[in-house]
């Protein structure tokens, strides 16, 4: 995470992103640099709009927690038989969260590699 934090500094900055800066970011911070790391996290934000991703992001959650906090709500006044529903109803909601976070991250996947 910390090669994604320094390249967010960089862009918060409007420093160039590149294996120069990036590494001079991290040693600042006292991270011990792997070079192939620096190397592909530069390649990978090459052609990415950092701010539009980020941006992107911060929408996404907004949308999907409400409706994933309101089921949850919902199942926790049960009984103690609720207990068990609730434990295998919140495991198919965690297997659909899954789903959606792939699907939300699609842009983040492409910012972080």
């Amino acid at each position: 995470m910390e090669y994604v934090y320094a390249a967010l500094i960089l862009n918060e900055t409007d420093a160039e992103i590149n294996e120069e800066n990036l590494t001079d970011v991290l040693e600042a911070a006292g991270v011990d640099v792997e070079e192939s790391r620096v190397k592909a996290l530069v390649a990978a934000l090459e052609d990415v709009d950092i701010d539009d991703a980020v941006e992107q992001a911060a929408a996404v959650p907004a949308t999907t927690g409400g409706a994933a906090g309101g089921a949850g709500d919902e199942a926790e006044p049960d009984d103690d038989g609720g207990d068990e529903e609730k434990t295998e109803a919140d495991d198919s909601d965690g297997d659909d969260d899954d789903d959606d976070e792939e699907a939300s991250g699609e842009g983040l996947g492409e910012l972080f590699g």
